[in-house]
């Protein structure tokens, strides 16, 4: 294998991992945020809609 190949693959398999977990845990904060349950009730009823 190239080095620049074994670079970027302990590069991802390290960092890759941590970043991954850090934007989980963002997101996981926005949607139990209790400022954003009147945004999340409103488009739960989006389906509901009915149009005319």
């Amino acid at each position: 294998m190239t080095p620049m190949y074994e670079t970027l693959a302990r590069f991802a398999q390290t960092w890759g991992l941590v970043i991954f977990i850090i934007a989980f845990a963002l997101v996981l904060a926005y949607a139990l945020n209790p400022r954003n349950k009147s945004k999340f009730d409103a488009a739960k009823r989006i389906p509901l809609k009915e149009e005319d």
